[in-house]
């Protein structure tokens, strides 16, 4: 059973390699997250990851964390996993998470998969599959407007 809303972003520890600098809890609450499980060996992953530069790109108020999950004894290979954040410009803090330390913290099973928390660091909406950018775009204006109406 995935993570159920209203949960609390779990700590992003146990982490083979970071690239891209670490994420810790700590530092990123304050500001809404997305935390993006992708993989290697996953067409969809690589299809969308494009995409979510172009979201990065879009709103810098949004914090990304990348975090690979292994679906297969030759995805713990850590050099292709990082000649692919190097190939795709994943600029955001990638978490290669080969004993799914991460992953089960999420309770996630799905690749591509989307957590969205708010400033708050409370999960708001979740989002797994072909389609699962497409089903975070209204939860994450909802998520946005509120941090705007709590800022002023």
């Amino acid at each position: 059973m995935p993570m159920r809303l209203k949960t609390e972003i779990p700590e992003l520890t146990g982490i083979a390699e970071w690239v891209n600098g670490e994420a810790k809890k700590e530092d990123l609450l304050g500001k809404p997250i997305l935390v993006h499980f992708w993989s290697i060996s996953c067409g969809i992953c690589k299809e969308s990851l494009p995409d979510v530069n172009k979201m990065r790109e879009e709103y810098p108020q949004l914090q990304f964390v990348g975090v690979h999950m292994p679906r297969s004894e030759k995805d713990l290979a850590i050099d292709p996993v990082k000649d692919t954040i190097t190939k795709y410009e994943l600029t955001h803090p990638q978490a290669i998470d080969n004993t799914h330390t991460v992953v089960d913290r999420f309770e996630n099973q799905f690749v591509p998969a989307f957590y969205l928390f708010d400033a708050s660091g409370v999960l708001r909406h979740r989002s797994a599959g072909e389609k699962a950018l497409k089903l975070l775009k209204n939860p994450l204006e909802r998520v946005l407007n509120e941090e705007e109406k709590e800022a002023e």
